[in-house]
Protein backbone atom coordinates (compact mmCIF):
# COMPACT_ATOMS: atom_id res chain seq x y z
CA UNK A 1 0.00 0.00 0.00
CA UNK A 2 1.18 3.62 -1.11
CA UNK A 3 2.36 5.89 1.84
CA UNK A 4 -0.28 8.88 2.42
CA UNK A 5 1.14 11.93 1.93
CA UNK A 6 1.52 14.98 4.72
CA UNK A 7 -1.08 17.63 3.23
CA UNK A 8 -0.95 21.37 4.70
CA UNK A 9 -3.52 22.19 6.77
CA UNK A 10 -4.97 25.47 8.15
CA UNK A 11 -6.72 25.09 11.22
CA UNK A 12 -8.98 27.59 13.56
CA UNK A 13 -12.33 27.50 15.87
CA UNK A 14 -12.79 25.23 18.49
CA UNK A 15 -15.48 22.27 18.50
CA UNK A 16 -16.21 18.79 16.26
CA UNK A 17 -13.82 18.53 13.73
CA UNK A 18 -15.18 19.81 10.30
CA UNK A 19 -12.77 19.05 7.48
CA UNK A 20 -13.91 20.93 4.19
CA UNK A 21 -12.20 19.94 1.24
CA UNK A 22 -11.96 21.90 -2.25
CA UNK A 23 -12.18 20.97 -5.88
CA UNK A 24 -9.64 20.49 -9.02
CA UNK A 25 -6.85 23.77 -8.93
CA UNK A 26 -8.43 24.82 -5.92
CA UNK A 27 -7.01 25.05 -2.29
CA UNK A 28 -8.22 24.73 1.12
CA UNK A 29 -8.14 28.81 1.33
CA UNK A 30 -10.88 28.60 -1.08
CA UNK A 31 -13.65 27.56 1.88
CA UNK A 32 -11.73 30.39 4.22
CA UNK A 33 -15.34 32.88 3.76
CA UNK A 34 -17.58 29.88 4.76
CA UNK A 35 -15.41 28.53 7.02
CA UNK A 36 -15.67 31.67 9.38
CA UNK A 37 -19.40 30.74 9.96
CA UNK A 38 -18.75 27.67 11.82
CA UNK A 39 -15.50 28.56 13.75
CA UNK A 40 -17.63 28.98 16.85
CA UNK A 41 -19.27 25.83 17.24
CA UNK A 42 -16.39 23.54 15.04
CA UNK A 43 -12.77 23.60 14.60
CA UNK A 44 -12.35 23.83 10.88
CA UNK A 45 -9.31 22.23 9.23
CA UNK A 46 -8.97 23.16 5.76
CA UNK A 47 -6.45 20.83 3.96
CA UNK A 48 -4.46 21.48 0.88
CA UNK A 49 -5.25 18.16 -1.49
CA UNK A 50 -2.07 16.88 -2.41
CA UNK A 51 -0.72 18.82 -5.88
CA UNK A 52 -3.00 21.52 -4.60
CA UNK A 53 -2.17 24.73 -2.31
CA UNK A 54 1.10 24.37 -0.27
CA UNK A 55 1.16 20.29 -0.07
CA UNK A 56 3.24 17.92 -2.07
CA UNK A 57 2.34 16.50 -5.44
CA UNK A 58 1.94 12.53 -6.42
CA UNK A 59 1.53 11.58 -10.09
CA UNK A 60 -1.12 8.93 -8.35
CA UNK A 61 -4.82 11.04 -8.02
CA UNK A 62 -6.76 8.13 -7.23
CA UNK A 63 -9.73 9.18 -4.63
CA UNK A 64 -8.64 6.27 -2.32
CA UNK A 65 -5.16 7.65 -2.47
CA UNK A 66 -6.44 11.48 -1.48
CA UNK A 67 -8.86 9.71 0.51
CA UNK A 68 -5.88 7.83 2.46
CA UNK A 69 -4.00 11.55 3.04
CA UNK A 70 -6.93 12.64 4.73
CA UNK A 71 -7.13 10.32 7.29
CA UNK A 72 -3.53 10.79 7.93
CA UNK A 73 -4.06 14.10 8.89
CA UNK A 74 -7.09 12.94 11.16
CA UNK A 75 -4.69 10.32 12.45
CA UNK A 76 -1.74 13.13 13.04
CA UNK A 77 -4.30 15.59 14.71
CA UNK A 78 -5.92 12.72 17.07
CA UNK A 79 -9.20 13.23 15.39
CA UNK A 80 -11.25 9.44 15.36
CA UNK A 81 -14.17 11.37 13.63
CA UNK A 82 -15.20 14.01 11.68
CA UNK A 83 -17.36 15.77 9.74
CA UNK A 84 -16.74 16.17 5.70
CA UNK A 85 -17.27 19.01 3.49
CA UNK A 86 -16.33 18.52 0.00
CA UNK A 87 -16.70 20.51 -3.19
CA UNK A 88 -16.31 18.67 -6.95
CA UNK A 89 -13.31 16.62 -6.46
CA UNK A 90 -13.28 17.43 -3.11
CA UNK A 91 -16.80 16.36 -2.55
CA UNK A 92 -15.32 12.90 -4.20
CA UNK A 93 -12.52 12.49 -1.79
CA UNK A 94 -15.38 13.05 1.32
CA UNK A 95 -17.45 10.54 -0.19
CA UNK A 96 -14.33 7.98 -0.90
CA UNK A 97 -13.77 8.58 2.87
CA UNK A 98 -17.52 7.59 4.09
CA UNK A 99 -17.06 4.29 2.00
CA UNK A 100 -13.58 3.37 2.62
CA UNK A 101 -13.31 4.60 6.12
CA UNK A 102 -16.86 4.73 7.61
CA UNK A 103 -16.01 4.48 11.22
CA UNK A 104 -13.67 8.33 10.85
CA UNK A 105 -16.99 10.39 8.83
CA UNK A 106 -19.88 11.42 10.73
CA UNK A 107 -21.76 13.74 8.63
CA UNK A 108 -21.04 13.86 5.17
CA UNK A 109 -21.91 17.09 2.62
CA UNK A 110 -21.33 17.28 -0.98
CA UNK A 111 -21.08 19.84 -2.98
CA UNK A 112 -22.08 19.75 -6.80
CA UNK A 113 -20.75 16.48 -7.69
CA UNK A 114 -22.09 12.89 -7.81
CA UNK A 115 -20.90 9.12 -6.87
CA UNK A 116 -20.88 9.13 -10.73
CA UNK A 117 -17.57 8.87 -13.99
CA UNK A 118 -17.87 12.70 -15.62
CA UNK A 119 -16.70 13.34 -19.03
CA UNK A 120 -15.71 16.75 -19.05
CA UNK A 121 -12.13 15.79 -20.38
CA UNK A 122 -12.28 18.57 -23.73
CA UNK A 123 -13.12 21.07 -20.75
CA UNK A 124 -10.11 20.55 -18.31
CA UNK A 125 -8.10 19.35 -20.71
CA UNK A 126 -8.45 23.29 -22.34
CA UNK A 127 -8.21 24.47 -19.02
CA UNK A 128 -4.83 23.00 -18.79
CA UNK A 129 -3.54 22.94 -21.80
CA UNK A 130 -4.45 27.24 -21.77
CA UNK A 131 -2.31 27.78 -18.42
CA UNK A 132 0.47 25.51 -19.74
CA UNK A 133 0.33 28.24 -23.22
CA UNK A 134 0.79 31.16 -21.02
CA UNK A 135 4.23 32.10 -21.46
CA UNK A 136 5.74 32.92 -17.91
CA UNK A 137 9.09 33.92 -19.00
CA UNK A 138 7.19 36.86 -20.78
CA UNK A 139 4.21 38.28 -18.29
CA UNK A 140 4.62 41.17 -15.73
CA UNK A 141 2.19 39.66 -13.75
CA UNK A 142 -1.34 38.21 -13.15
CA UNK A 143 -2.83 41.00 -15.38
CA UNK A 144 -0.89 39.72 -18.03
CA UNK A 145 -1.32 36.12 -17.47
CA UNK A 146 -4.83 36.89 -17.15
CA UNK A 147 -5.12 38.74 -20.36
CA UNK A 148 -3.42 35.40 -21.91
CA UNK A 149 -6.08 33.31 -20.34
CA UNK A 150 -9.24 35.71 -21.78
CA UNK A 151 -9.65 34.22 -25.26
CA UNK A 152 -9.27 30.26 -24.44
CA UNK A 153 -11.04 31.01 -20.56
CA UNK A 154 -13.55 33.69 -21.14
CA UNK A 155 -15.83 33.65 -17.71
CA UNK A 156 -13.90 36.37 -15.20
CA UNK A 157 -14.69 33.80 -12.67
CA UNK A 158 -13.21 30.90 -13.33
CA UNK A 159 -9.83 32.68 -14.63
CA UNK A 160 -9.62 34.53 -11.46
CA UNK A 161 -10.25 31.59 -9.55
CA UNK A 162 -7.23 29.92 -11.93
CA UNK A 163 -4.95 32.49 -11.03
CA UNK A 164 -4.77 31.81 -7.79
CA UNK A 165 -2.52 29.33 -8.61
CA UNK A 166 0.50 31.50 -10.29
CA UNK A 167 2.99 32.47 -7.79
CA UNK A 168 5.84 34.55 -8.17
CA UNK A 169 9.56 32.33 -7.63
CA UNK A 170 12.39 34.58 -7.52
CA UNK A 171 12.57 36.90 -10.89
CA UNK A 172 9.61 34.87 -12.69
CA UNK A 173 6.08 33.56 -11.99
CA UNK A 174 5.36 29.55 -11.35
CA UNK A 175 1.97 27.67 -11.39
CA UNK A 176 2.40 25.91 -8.13
CA UNK A 177 -0.31 23.10 -9.64
CA UNK A 178 1.52 20.28 -11.41
CA UNK A 179 -0.03 20.73 -14.56
CA UNK A 180 1.41 17.77 -16.77
CA UNK A 181 0.52 15.26 -13.58
CA UNK A 182 -3.34 16.85 -13.52
CA UNK A 183 -3.19 16.66 -17.59
CA UNK A 184 -2.18 12.62 -17.35
CA UNK A 185 -4.38 11.84 -14.88
CA UNK A 186 -7.75 13.53 -15.83
CA UNK A 187 -9.34 10.35 -16.21
CA UNK A 188 -8.96 9.45 -12.91
CA UNK A 189 -9.81 12.85 -11.66
CA UNK A 190 -13.20 12.26 -13.47
CA UNK A 191 -13.94 8.81 -12.69
CA UNK A 192 -15.29 7.22 -10.10
CA UNK A 193 -13.07 5.08 -7.97
CA UNK A 194 -15.35 2.58 -6.25
CA UNK A 195 -16.61 -0.33 -9.25
CA UNK A 196 -18.70 -2.47 -6.98
CA UNK A 197 -20.09 -0.12 -4.59
CA UNK A 198 -20.30 -0.22 -1.26
CA UNK A 199 -22.83 2.33 0.72
CA UNK A 200 -22.68 4.53 3.46
CA UNK A 201 -26.00 5.08 5.18
CA UNK A 202 -25.08 7.87 7.94
CA UNK A 203 -26.35 11.27 7.58
CA UNK A 204 -25.74 12.88 4.34
CA UNK A 205 -26.16 16.33 2.54
CA UNK A 206 -25.70 16.94 -1.34
CA UNK A 207 -25.93 20.51 -2.31
CA UNK A 208 -25.68 21.05 -6.09
CA UNK A 209 -26.15 24.54 -8.73
CA UNK A 210 -29.12 23.38 -10.48
CA UNK A 211 -27.36 25.27 -13.47
CA UNK A 212 -23.99 23.49 -13.46
CA UNK A 213 -24.97 20.24 -14.64
CA UNK A 214 -22.71 18.13 -12.94
CA UNK A 215 -25.50 16.47 -10.80
CA UNK A 216 -28.39 15.07 -13.13
CA UNK A 217 -31.03 13.04 -12.72
CA UNK A 218 -29.05 9.47 -12.97
CA UNK A 219 -26.36 11.25 -10.80
CA UNK A 220 -29.25 11.63 -7.96
CA UNK A 221 -30.22 8.10 -8.04
CA UNK A 222 -26.53 7.22 -8.31
CA UNK A 223 -26.01 9.40 -4.82
CA UNK A 224 -29.63 7.62 -3.23
CA UNK A 225 -27.95 4.04 -4.17
CA UNK A 226 -25.22 4.72 -2.17
CA UNK A 227 -26.03 7.26 0.31
CA UNK A 228 -29.65 6.42 1.63
CA UNK A 229 -29.99 8.63 3.96
CA UNK A 230 -28.64 11.77 1.56
CA UNK A 231 -31.02 14.73 1.16
CA UNK A 232 -30.49 16.61 -2.35
CA UNK A 233 -31.05 20.13 -2.33
CA UNK A 234 -30.75 21.91 -5.80
CA UNK A 235 -30.38 25.96 -5.85
CA UNK A 236 -32.11 27.83 -8.72
CA UNK A 237 -29.75 29.47 -11.24
CA UNK A 238 -26.46 28.79 -9.50
CA UNK A 239 -23.55 27.15 -11.12
CA UNK A 240 -20.51 24.64 -10.01
CA UNK A 241 -18.86 26.73 -7.65
CA UNK A 242 -22.25 26.93 -4.78
CA UNK A 243 -20.34 28.05 -1.94
CA UNK A 244 -18.75 30.99 -3.60
CA UNK A 245 -21.90 31.34 -6.12
CA UNK A 246 -24.44 31.46 -3.30
CA UNK A 247 -22.83 31.60 0.18
CA UNK A 248 -25.89 32.62 1.82
CA UNK A 249 -28.43 29.76 1.10
CA UNK A 250 -25.07 27.26 1.36
CA UNK A 251 -24.40 28.48 4.56
CA UNK A 252 -28.01 28.35 5.94
CA UNK A 253 -28.91 24.75 4.59
CA UNK A 254 -24.83 23.44 5.96
CA UNK A 255 -25.62 25.42 9.15
CA UNK A 256 -29.01 23.50 9.84
CA UNK A 257 -27.31 20.19 8.67
CA UNK A 258 -24.67 20.47 10.74
CA UNK A 259 -25.76 21.46 13.98
CA UNK A 260 -28.56 19.21 14.33
CA UNK A 261 -29.59 17.62 17.62
CA UNK A 262 -27.33 16.37 20.12
CA UNK A 263 -25.64 12.92 18.21
CA UNK A 264 -26.00 10.39 20.58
Amino acid sequence: MKPPLELAVNESGSGPPLIMLHGLYGSGANWRGIARAFEASHTVLLPDLRGHGQSPAHPDMDYRRLADDVIALMDRQGLERARLVGHSMGGKVAMTMALCHPARVERLVVVDIAPVAYDHGAEHGGIIAALQQVDLQAISGRADADAALAPAIPSDLVRQFLLTNLQREGRTWQWRIPLDILADQLPVIQGWPLDSTPTWSGPALFIHGEASGYVTPAGTAAIHRVFPQARVIGLPGVGHWVHAEAPGPFTEHLTEFLNPEPLK
